[in-house]
């Protein structure tokens, strides 16, 4: 089966269309939550205490799931969510590391939420789209892509029934099924767990990056936890951004001594 009959065969059980927003110090200014039980998507705005008190990616993350999740719960409940935020400095070009991302969940290894520090360039798309962070919560009845397309400010919550489950397979049909020219394939990231995260606790997130040298997105593992496993359990097959904008202009001031 092609690409082209692969994505006629998706259904959208939700969609949201959202504006365009400027970065400002770094934030985008609002989330995106995705439940996938319901099939609902909500844009959720980021207050100036969110700023604040809980700065950076894992703040963040551990914000979000605090006012998501009401009390001790397994792994595997419906409640559990994958969060994922690149923080202020995220995509920032004056500083090495920023296309980096936190992930958070409740670890099917330890019981407790987990936090995994992960390369690829998901989370920094991810705020060019228009998002400072990813929430999921729920478990669908079937196989699902959440999709974050800046280029046409939709996010999208699809079946996903005839595409590959192992990364690698997985993140070249999602780069070329969402990129609508060669230029574009650079401008996409995935998030997607291997099949062998369907069969133990220890599945790692898989985060791509397009590689034009070998034209064919790499990838790189939040590996601490398990979250591979969550993703899995809830029927995600993938989490995409797409963002074709340029990056924001960042202006680093130093007061003189």
């Amino acid at each position: 089966m092609d690409l082209a009959q692969m994505k006629a065969a998706h259904t959208v059980l939700a969609e949201l269309d959202y504006e365009p927003v400027q970065i400002e110090r770094g934030y985008a200014g609002q989330t995106i939550y995705v439940n996938l039980s319901e099939s609902r998507i909500e844009k959720r705005p980021v207050t100036p205490y969110m700023k604040d008190v809980f700065t950076g990616g894992k703040g963040f993350d551990l914000y979000l799931m605090w006012h998501a999740i009401q009390g001790p719960i397994a792994w595997d409940d419906p409640q559990n969510e994958i969060v994922v935020c690149s923080g202020p400095l995220g995509g920032t070009p004056a500083f090495s590391g920023t296309s980096k991302s936190i992930v958070t969940g409740i670890s099917p290894t330890t019981g407790s939420v987990m936090d995994s520090n992960v390369g690829g360039h998901f989370g920094p798309l991810l705020k060019f789209a228009g998002f400072d962070a990813l929430e999921v919560q729920g478990k669908a009845a079937q196989d699902v892509l959440v999709v974050v397309d800046g280029k046409r400010r939709k996010v999208t919550l699809e079946t996903a029934p005839h595409e590959a489950v192992n990364s690698y397979d997985l993140a070249d049909q999602l780069h070329h099924m969402y990129a609508d020219t060669p230029d574009e394939l650079q401008h996409i990231s995935s998030v997607t767990a291997g099949r062998g995260a369907e069969h133990t606790l220890i599945g790692c997130l898989n985060f791509s990056f397009y590689d034009h040298r070998r034209a064919v997105p790499r990838l790189k593992q939040a590996g601490r936890g398990g979250l591979g496993t969550v993703l899995r359990n809830k029927k995600i097959k993938g989490l995409v951004a797409k963002a074709l904008h340029d990056r924001p202009r960042w202006q680093i001031s130093v007061a003189n001594p």
